[in-house]
């Protein structure tokens, strides 16, 4: 049978999910057979380098880079993405096309011995990559210590359960998305544990200059996904957010109005500044833009040094 597309991802269990959520609906789309759309798996630099935070091995781009590549060269259609681990910056070779329906936007709390933060045992130990998960949780337990913890998602769990730490904190949407959702011990408030902007969407990428495949996927796009991550993405831009800075952002549509909230800790969880707008979607940009501003302005200097 001849390929139809070919579909660039990363080879984690939950990268493999995710780029199967998108085989299935291309081929709803467009009434192809399943067999004509190939998963292409390349092995990217964050995949390999476990042993530092990506703040400490070069950033968000490590998920990315290889599958840039690969699109660029046009070993594959599109590429399919964690909306959360695509640099605020792209290559000028590739484009976000859009991203499926978000699912769950919130953190799951995961521990054998307290059901919130708030209930672990004195000096706990909270297992995470995450930069903002770990401000956030420090600024509710000063006391508690934060371990890196990188991994797909089963080597998270099973560290653990290992006894290697008190808690970790993971993504609702991997986990729902892995058949794992009884694993959360709790799912924690997105107005206090601020997720990361483009936490729970699915992000497809392709080359600037392919409209076709642009059209290709258009179908199976959300445009009210589409309009969050737009501002979310702006909000980022403005701060210049990565994965060296705790930061979170969420929009979400509400009755026809753009609601965003956004959150810049220092990373000892100790400090904490807040952005709350609402707008029409159409202006999605411009209303993150208008936060990061708001956030600058407050800020002071140093602010992320710990």
């Amino acid at each position: 049978m001849t390929i139809a597309f070919k579909i660039g991802t990363r080879g984690s269990p939950l990268a493999l999910a995710q780029a199967h959520e998108v085989k299935h609906c291309l081929g709803l789309a467009h009434q192809i057979d399943a067999d004509a759309i190939e998963i292409v798996v390349i092995k990217t630099s964050g995949d390999a380098i476990l042993d530092r935070s990506l703040s400490e091995a070069g950033g968000k781009g490590l998920f990315t880079k290889e599958l840039d590549i690969a699109l660029m060269r046009g070993e594959v259609d599109m590429a399919v993405h964690s909306a959360k681990d695509l640099p605020t910056v792209l290559p000028a070779e590739i484009a976000i096309a859009g991203y499926l329906p978000r699912e769950d936007v919130r953190d799951a709390w995961i521990s054998p011995c307290a059901s919130h933060p708030l209930g672990l045992p004195p000096r706990g130990i909270v297992g995470t990559a995450s930069l903002r998960r770990g401000a956030m949780v420090k600024r509710l337990r000063p006391d508690v210590s934060i371990a890196l913890l990188r991994g797909n998602v089963a080597t998270r769990l099973a560290k653990l359960t290992a006894g290697e730490m008190d808690a970790t904190l993971l993504a609702l949407a991997g986990l729902k998305r892995l058949g794992l959702e009884a694993r959360a011990t709790a799912v924690l408030d997105a107005r206090e544990f601020v997720p990361a902007a483009g936490q729970g969407a699915i992000a497809v990428t392709v080359r600037s200059s392919d409209g076709a495949m642009r059209d290709v996927v258009a179908p199976m796009l959300d445009a009210a996904t589409g309009s969050a991550l737009a501002a979310e993405r702006a909000f980022l831009h403005v701060l210049d957010g990565s994965c060296k800075t705790p930061i979170g952002a969420y929009a979400r549509i509400e009755q026809g109005s753009l609601l965003f909230h956004a959150m810049v800790l220092k990373p000892d969880g100790s400090r904490f500044f807040e952005s709350v707008l609402s707008g029409p979607p159409d202006q999605a940009a411009a209303l993150g833009q208008a936060a990061g501003r708001d956030l600058l302005a407050r800020i002071p200097a140093h602010f992320f040094e710990a």
